[in-house]
């Protein structure tokens, strides 16, 4: 397991060692990497100071990433920045007591003791880019809010993991000390056991195959559809053509498209087909080529190559030369390097941004129209005519024979006119 050690002089640095190593062994590996005698290291460990050297780690609770404050001891055992306090106690660098900003119960010394805590965590990472560089590999939502330069933030994130931590952990002791037949230890264990491969799995694939975790640079080439230059996108696993609606506005071509074949294009999402353009002539390169297009409505990309062109044109992806090749010409041409793609394939290009922005509008759009609906149901209804007419026209009306709910409705219906309402509840009675 991974060790941090810190000293108080921002001395930073990671101890890779067992879990049955002896608290004794784990000063002397301190001692080669401090400088300071094994006698007068004090070890802190969430605030308590490790005092049984013949421990073992796992005995004395350490577990794999935590942190251990190395302290310089004095004649009288205790630190040296502290042998003249009054207090005499060690710093108390304790994760567990950090809570999230905005929910202390009015302690403010306890307050300020967290983000005393969390702005010393902050500036041990600021200090050691390697450290810098592995919490952003492995922990990137506690690096973003590192670099955010927010230390409420930082310390709210930080404390909700530590929280995370701890209800694993104690979800682990409940398994420890449950029937081992009990079903809900049994799912916990394989729960466990199923976070241990998996962690093992992006161990072994971050050391041997780095280049896993980078991104792939999607195929486009240049060509140009009726003299308008145009970037493609090559998508072997699309059946059919695609041009966008902005796109063929741009070449002119909207006037060619077919609406009897328009339609519902299903496939990751759910667009609408406007249409279909029968035949066009693309140039790549030096050869014209020609094809069809099916036009969607809401498509960012301007023009998607499927298989019905691939396939016609023979073309081959040549994933070694980096290039398209048309075997029924021999043409080749390059697929665009990162700098030259679009913008809505960019590798800096944000997917969730863009999914936010979208919902935002939607969510935007819904509230307009709702606030809209409201206001027209409250113009109609201040506009709606004030019940005008008399309690006796009702009673003499009902006295006819009419129910009240009729006699309400024809009198909202003439302003109040009972002449008007009486021969309009006759007429519905006479007609057959």
């Amino acid at each position: 397991m991974k060790i941090t050690v810190t000293t108080h002089d921002d001395n930073l640095f990671v101890l890779d060692v067992s879990e049955d190593l002896e608290l004794i062994n784990f000063k002397a590996l301190c001692e080669m990497e401090t400088g300071i005698q094994s006698q007068q290291i004090g070890l802190s460990h969430n605030g308590q100071l490790m005092i049984d050297d013949f421990k073992t780690m796992k005995t004395l609770g350490v577990r794999d990433g935590d942190v251990i404050v190395i302290q310089k001891l004095t004649n009288n055992g205790m630190g040296s920045d502290f042998s003249n306090s009054s207090t005499n106690i060690l710093p108390q660098f304790d994760f567990s007591r950090i809570q999230v900003p905005g929910t202390s119960n009015g302690n403010q010394p306890a307050r300020q003791n967290q983000m005393q805590d969390a702005e010393y965590v902050r500036k041990l990472f600021l200090s050691s880019p390697d450290q810098m560089a592995l919490l952003k590999q492995n922990n990137p939502r506690l690096a973003d809010a590192l670099s955010s330069n927010n230390l409420e933030e930082f310390a709210k994130v930080m404390a909700e993991q530590v929280e995370d931590r701890n209800r694993r952990e104690n979800q682990r002791i409940r398994m420890m000390k449950a029937h081992p037949f009990d079903s809900e230890a049994q799912k916990l264990i394989a729960e466990e056991i199923r976070q241990k491969n998996i962690e093992a799995n992006m161990e072994a694939a971050m050391e041997y195959n780095p280049e896993m975790f980078g991104t792939v640079v999607m195929l486009y080439i240049n060509c140009k559809v009726d003299g308008h230059p145009v970037k493609a996108f090559i998508d072997s696993g699309a059946q059919t053509t695609i041009m966008s609606s902005a796109c063929a506005e741009r070449c002119n071509i909207m006037r060619l498209v077919d609406v009897r074949w328009a339609g519902i294009a299903k496939g990751v999402g759910i667009q609408k087909i406007i249409g279909r353009i029968h035949m066009v002539q693309v140039a790549i390169e030096n050869d014209f080529l020609t094809t069809s297009f099916s036009v969607l409505e809401e498509q960012p990309m301007d023009m998607l190559l499927g298989l019905d062109m691939l396939k016609r044109h023979q073309c081959c992806i040549d994933l070694k030369n980096n290039v398209l090749r048309i075997g029924t010409t021999g043409t080749e041409t390059p697929f665009l390097p990162e700098n030259e793609l679009p913008d809505c394939a960019r590798l800096t290009t944000s997917s969730d941004y863009d999914v936010d922005k979208k919902e935002d509008k939607e969510l935007k759009k819904a509230m307009e129209e709702s606030k809209k609906m409201y206001q027209s149901g409250e113009s109609s209804s201040s506009s709606s005519p004030s019940h005008s007419y008399k309690e006796s026209d009702i009673k003499e009306l009902i006295n006819i024979g009419f129910s009240r709910e009729q006699v309400i409705q024809e009198l909202d219906r003439f302003n109040g006119n009972k002449n008007q309402a009486m021969a309009s509840l006759f007429a519905k009675i006479l007609k057959f």
